[in-house]
């Protein structure tokens, strides 16, 4: 019998937990299904671009703060800076309610922040945005353009721009599965 080798998920593993805790009980946007879907694809994602129990730990971690009562301190004392700091990098919390309080204003300071970022940060945001990026296609190949009602910006022309402004601060990973599969997917639905 071939013996299997083991790795160290403990940081992972941890991480997975909190975030099912800390989304517990929430929804994936009148989806009908628990809201720790969507932080799971996103690490599977990431598991295509690296082994990295950091990155990995980050995505499972990246809507926490966003959308839970959780601070980048709680995550920096329980996973470490860096995870911190790549939570920090994919979320657009601070943003809110400062000078960039439009929706368009937020999605340019996070494509341009993103343009910058580390490699590491884009890996985490390319798990999450091409997640986002699936439920969005399968939606819009079933009720077409009422897909944007459900959105609190309804013009199809809003979320175009936003993606492909993704697509392009992410093209440090085009020779990624991950950014193939989101670029096809942002052309699919979006011409």
């Amino acid at each position: 019998m071939k013996k299997k080798k083991l790795i160290d998920s403990s940081l992972l593993d941890r991480a997975i937990c909190f975030a099912v805790n800390a989304h517990a009980d929430t929804e994936r946007k009148d989806k009908g299904f628990p809201y720790i879907v969507h932080p799971l694809e996103a690490v599977s994602i990431v598991s295509t671009m690296t082994s990295d129990q950091e990155l990995l730990a980050a995505a499972a971690l990246h809507d926490t703060v966003e959308d839970t009562d959780v601070t980048f301190e709680q995550l920096e004392q329980l996973f470490g800076k860096r995870v911190a700091d790549l939570v920090r990098h994919e979320s657009d919390i601070e943003l809110e309610g400062s000078a960039f309080s439009t929706w368009h204003q937020r999605k340019q300071t996070a494509i341009d922040h993103l343009a910058v970022a580390p490699r590491d940060a884009k890996i985490v945001a390319l798990g999450d945005k091409l997640s986002n990026m699936r439920l969005i296609a399968l939606d819009y190949a079933k009720i077409g353009d009422a897909l944007w009602s459900r959105f609190h910006v309804t013009d199809p022309k809003e979320h175009a721009w936003h993606y492909r402004g993704l697509l392009n601060s992410l093209s440090d990973l085009s020779d990624t599965a991950a950014y193939q599969e989101f670029n096809s997917l942002v052309k699919q639905v979006f011409g």
